[in-house]
């Protein structure tokens, strides 16, 4: 297995970060779907360099949780 720098494949993924003036970035959990040359798909997972897997663990849950949110919010249900 190779190690590639995440930078430029998420560029080519088109994926991007909306901050603000003066956020400083922390820490960072990549999760990548991955197609292999047979076609099986697997899961990835990488993360920014000094992060433990408490950090992961974290990331990962509040990600879970803002997507749950946003997949339940809109018009149809607010109150």
């Amino acid at each position: 297995m190779t190690t590639f720098p995440a930078g430029p494949i998420l560029d080519g993924l088109g994926v991007t970060v909306d901050l603000e003036d003066g956020d400083l970035p922390a820490g960072a959990v990549v999760l990548l779907k991955v197609v292999d040359r047979d076609g099986e798909v697997s899961v990835g997972i990488a993360d920014s360099e000094g992060s433990t897997w408490l950090d992961q663990l974290a990331l990962v849950t509040a990600a879970r949780d803002i997507i749950g949110q946003a997949r339940y919010s809109g018009p149809e249900f607010d109150d």
